[in-house]
């Protein structure tokens, strides 16, 4: 390799290729060639897989039966379902629904007969015996035998074997059985098909009969009803006083009987007064010639008395003298009776008068009755139309009657004459050749399946390898030339230290790398000429700031700062570390360095740079931790104190920047600017490609000068690299 990449403003890169990787210039073939071993691996197994299969494939017969769904029932005079079932003719979902029916378990417990069961028992036994792969493992035909005593066993079993498919977007399902035997196959198919068409008519006539009883449930509900309604409604009418009489309603007739009593009561109490105002009228005058008094046999029989009584008056006073005690005793007896007489009259007049009151009692009375039978017979009217919306609610329900009754009826003659909505096509025949397996076609099939899926493994291997594998793909991509190719640590007589370099501080032993890395004489001459590339790649060939990156965590910029650090530091170069990735710090566990206010104290202006610094184990060798972990490193980063501690320290010899991953925060970016350069770190075999050229990409367009980049971990005793042909791989490794 040259080392041509000295000045990245004054050298040609080399144009990116076209496709992935910087080997893959052919075509398909030619990828599948540099694959060929691939390819024969992935191709032979799968022959070999389809070659087994063929071979331990066992003999499949297929019975073929069909039936048809959805046809209307015959005897069906209901436009309604007639208009039904041409809706569901050719319906997918019907069809979908019935053939699940089909494969029911329940239908399958209607096949699993005692003849079906010793069928299945013996297919059993056939395909533990069948076979290459049979033969060569012990019987199980214990297990064909358990089939006969458990029904979900024969179940599950037809399940798996029996296939029900639609014929295209015809109403016809087609049922299949795949068995090693012809005739069992036919047997099993055909059982299938009759279980399947009788419990279709029997779930149809059980339905209808589920039917029927409800509509005679409900009928004899109706009649209840009905006969509750009627005796409510008499209830009603005899409550309520809405009897008939012999010619009108019973509260007309009690109303007219009323107001006749009314009348009667009336003309009594008139008479009662006319007469009583005659006798009072008259006894004003002195007289007795009212006729109520007149018409009293007792008052006659005084008044001619004393008449009598005055005539013999008369002629004794014209006989006797006017004192004489006969005619004093006889003027005494008219006394008498005219007093009697007022008394008869004071009675008589007393009798009127109580019959006046009486009368006038009674009407009175009558007047409130009739004012209540008015009251009845207009409740009545109300209570008559309550009794009307009965008799329509009964003649609702008696409709409803004569309907449920009529459609009972017709269920049950329909259920006498049911045949069903499915119908047989056709019933399975004996299957003359098997279907499974048809060796050439097995075979051609297998033979294309190997060769696509070897081809598609080959260049999927190619296409896949997009990590960083070259430095020639890596510059060409990046535009950016590779300084160093770190090896890859391994402890002295151990085990490979993986992980050495990046990933997080608690995942990697950064200390331990550290120190295995001063004591590798290669990995010594490798970080010498990246820290020469490095001093002479500023524009006046001098460069003292230097920020270390990378597009991702683990992928060695810590490890690579701190090493070539101590590097220039043995050399006698004073240098300063500082560790810009404030969020992951790791700088104080891997050189042991005591607590101190870090870097974040001073951005915070909480310390000034001279009192964050630290000396470290090695000579002239200080650092400025991050201090505590924060989140806030990007505005820490972007403060003004950043500048300032940057100025101050160009008084090293050497200032080396830790900052974090340029793909994940904007540190790198913001620090890219204040420096001479910048030295990204990509990780062998892990790093990829696309990503490391947006970083570069990203902190050129953020005003940094990208110097080169770095390749840390690399195995190249494991991989070699396609540019160093047949060359021993460490002879490279320190040189671009």
């Amino acid at each position: 390799m040259t080392t041509s990449y000295l000045n990245p403003a004054r050298t040609a890169v080399p144009a990116a290729p076209r496709s992935g990787p910087a080997t893959d210039q052919a075509g398909p073939f030619a990828t599948i060639w540099r694959r060929r071993r691939l390819f024969a691996a992935v191709f032979i197994g799968v022959m070999s897989v389809a070659i087994g299969l063929l071979m331990v494939a066992p003999v499949q017969y297929l019975a073929v039966g069909s039936v048809i769904v959805a046809e209307p029932e015959p005897g069906s005079n209901n436009a309604n379902a007639s208009v039904a079932w041409i809706q569901k003719l050719g319906d997918p979902a019907d069809i979908e629904s019935q053939m699940l029916v089909i494969r029911a378990p329940r239908i399958m417990r209607l096949v699993a007969s005692g003849d079906v069961v010793e069928k299945v028992v013996a297919e059993c036994r056939q395909i533990a015996r069948g076979g290459l792969l049979a033969s060569l493992l012990p019987p199980k035909e214990d297990g064909c035998d358990k089939l006969r005593g458990n029904t979900d066993l024969v179940v599950d079993y037809l399940q798996r074997r029996y296939v029900v498919t639609g014929a295209g977007r015809s109403r016809v399902i087609n049922i299949a059985y795949r068995s090693p035997n012809a005739e069992t196959s036919q047997a099993l198919t055909n059982a299938l098909i009759t279980a399947f068409l009788d419990d279709q008519r029997g779930v149809l006539a059980n339905s209808r009969e589920a039917a029927t009883e409800w509509l005679w449930k409900e009928i004899r509900q109706l009649d209840a009803s009905l006969r509750d309604d009627e005796a409510k409604i008499q209830a009603f009418r005899r409550r309520k006083g809405l009897m008939s009489g012999a010619n009108a309603p019973i509260t007309s007739e009690r109303l007219s009987t009323i107001t006749q009593q009314l009348s009667a009561a009336e003309t009594a109490k008139a008479d009662a007064a006319a007469r009583l105002s005659e006798i009072n009228a008259d006894q004003a005058r002195g007289s007795i010639n009212a006729p109520a008094v007149l018409a009293s046999r007792t008052i006659g029989d005084l008044k001619q008395q004393m008449n009598v009584v005055a005539a013999q008056i008369a002629n004794t006073g014209t006989v006797l003298g006017p004192n004489h005690p006969t005619l004093q005793a006889m003027r005494t007896e008219l006394a008498g009776l005219k007093l009697r007489v007022d008394r008869e009259v004071a009675s008589i007049s007393a009798g009127l008068k109580k019959t006046f009151d009486a009368s006038s009692a009674l009407a009175e009375s009558l007047r409130q009755q009739m004012e209540t039978a008015k009251a009845e017979a207009a409740s009545a009217m109300d209570d008559e139309s309550v009794v009307a919306g009965m008799v329509r609610n009964a003649e609702i329900k008696r409709g409803q009657y004569t309907d449920l009754y009529k459609r009972a009826n017709e269920l049950e003659t329909e259920r006498r004459i049911l045949v069903g909505s499915t119908r047989l096509v056709s019933l399975a025949d004996v299957p003359a050749a098997p279907v499974t397996p048809k060796p050439l076609l097995f075979l051609g099939a297998g033979f294309v399946l190997a060769a696509a899926l070897a081809a598609a493994a080959a260049l999927l291997r190619e296409r896949a390898d997009r990590s960083v594998r070259t430095s020639t793909q890596l510059a060409a991509v990046a535009h950016a030339p590779v300084f160093a190719q770190l090896p890859h640590l391994r402890a002295a007589g151990g085990p490979a230290l993986l992980g050495r370099m990046g990933a997080a501080a608690g995942e990697l032993p950064l200390a331990a790398a550290l120190r295995d890395a001063r004591s590798d004489p290669l990995m010594q001459q490798v970080l010498r000429n990246l820290g020469a590339r490095l001093m002479l790649a500023g524009v006046d060939g001098t460069s003292r700031a230097i920020l270390l990156t990378s597009a991702a965590p683990g992928e060695g910029k810590s490890f690579t700062t701190l090493a070539l650090a101590q590097l220039n530091a043995a050399s006698g170069r004073r240098v300063l570390v500082l560790e810009c990735d404030l969020r992951r710090p790791v700088f104080e566990t891997a050189l042991d360095l005591p607590a101190g206010p870090g870097l974040a104290g001073v951005l915070r202006g909480e310390a000034l740079p001279r009192e964050a610094v630290i000396a470290t184990a090695t000579p002239n060798l200080d650092a400025i931790p991050a201090g505590a972990a924060t989140t806030e490193s990007t505005e820490l980063l972007m403060g003004k104190r950043m500048t300032e501690l940057l100025l101050w320290a160009r008084k090293y010899d050497l200032v080396l920047i830790d900052s974090p991953p340029a793909a994940m925060l904007m540190d790198a970016q913001i620090l890219a600017r204040q420096v001479d350069g910048v030295l990204c770190c990509t990780r062998w075999g892990r790093s990829q490609v696309s990503a490391i050229s947006a970083t570069v990409n990203g902190l050129r367009e953020a005003g940094g000068d990208v110097f080169g980049l770095a390749i840390t971990m690399v195995r190249a005793d494991d991989h070699p690299f396609y540019d160093t042909g047949h060359e021993p791989a460490r002879r490279y490794l320190g040189a671009a």
